[in-house]
């Protein structure tokens, strides 16, 4: 029986596809390389490039191989592009999701494992947030990923879990896969841009904030833990578990000062700053609790240390300064 991943060769699919394969497991990848990378796919991964808005691709894969649960990656996720153009994002997340569990339903994969967000919340009530706390997302993708989790959740004979996290980071330490995004819109890859001599400064949005040091503070896991995360959902699945949601998180807020700083440490040089005005819709501080998914799926985050994740992204940026090229 096989894993699929839909969007494996994305970042966080394609990590997530590296710890399965280290784990034994068969695993198939479907993703049309919009924003995945050919150069991500795990060789010894079956690949199929192809959409899973595609019913006639999914009836391939499912006719062809026996999937025993899926993992879900392929979503569009750029908060500010999905304000501009929500209907792509509805179409693609919601509609995408739909045929998805169309073909698990037709072909018998009872068990998946939704890679969702705490974008899910909004603007938080509270700090940390926690799984049992009001959704109201404040954009089209927020949007989107809750209606993809509640659709889920009506099919009968369908067990899920649905993982809310807010901001990955980091790469595979040998430097072999990391994250490659057009546009990059997320902050450490973007800091790391200046010492790599692609951009001459870093933007702080807002240094008024009411946090210690005035700019935001954010949830950073790493990857890798983050793939661990939905391995052990899906295995938590696997021993009976009941269909549930939970939150990925540090357990503690790093700010945008603090991630240049500790950048800075890493890359052993001043990074040029310019302090920008606030942007609309940015929280203070969103910080997600994991004790739910410490307690039940027995999750242990390997990488608490800010620096060892910035480490392992600048050991991926210095060496594929382009990113994949592909």
């Amino acid at each position: 029986m096989s894993i699929l991943v839909c969007g494996g060769a994305g970042y966080i699919g394609a990590h997530t596809v590296y710890k399965l394969i280290e784990a034994g497991e068969s695993v198939i990848i479907v993703d049309n390389l919009q924003t995945g990378h050919r150069k991500a796919i795990n060789p010894a991964a079956k690949f199929y490039e192809g959409d899973i808005r595609n019913s006639t691709t999914l009836e391939k894969i499912f006719t062809e191989n026996k999937i025993e649960a899926v993992i879900h990656f392929a979503a569009n996720s750029l908060v500010g592009e999905s304000v501009q153009n929500p209907l792509k994002y509805f179409n693609n997340n919601v509609y995408g999701m739909q045929i998805l569990l169309e073909a698990m339903e037709k072909f018998g994969a009872d068990k998946i494992v939704f890679s969702s967000t705490a974008a899910t919340y909004g603007e938080p009530e509270k700090i940390p947030i926690l799984e049992t706390d009001k959704t109201a997302p404040t954009n089209p993708y927020g949007e989107s990923k809750l209606i993809m989790e509640k659709m889920i959740k009506w099919i009968k004979n369908l067990r899920y879990v649905s993982l809310r996290y807010f901001n990955a980071a980091g790469a595979l330490e040998s430097g072999e896969i990391g994250e490659d995004h057009h546009p990059e819109t997320h902050l450490i890859p973007l800091i790391l841009q200046v010492p790599l001599g692609k951009r001459d400064h870093i933007t702080i949005f807002g240094e008024d904030y009411p946090t210690p040091d005035g700019t935001c503070i954010r949830d950073y896991i790493h990857v890798l833990d983050l793939a661990d995360a939905h391995i052990l959902a899906l295995n938590y699945l696997r021993a009976g578990g009941n269909s549930d949601i939970f939150n990925l998180g540090n357990g503690k807020g790093f700010s945008v000062k603090e991630i240049i700083s500790s950048a800075e440490k890493v890359v052993g040089k001043k990074i040029k700053t310019e302090i920008g005005a606030r942007r609309a819709g940015d929280p203070a501080q969103l910080i997600a609790s994991s004790d739910k998914a410490r307690k039940i799926l027995h999750w242990t985050p390997q990488f608490a240390d800010v620096e060892k994740i910035i480490e392992t992204a600048w050991t991926w940026h210095k060496n594929n300064p382009n990113g994949y090229e592909d």
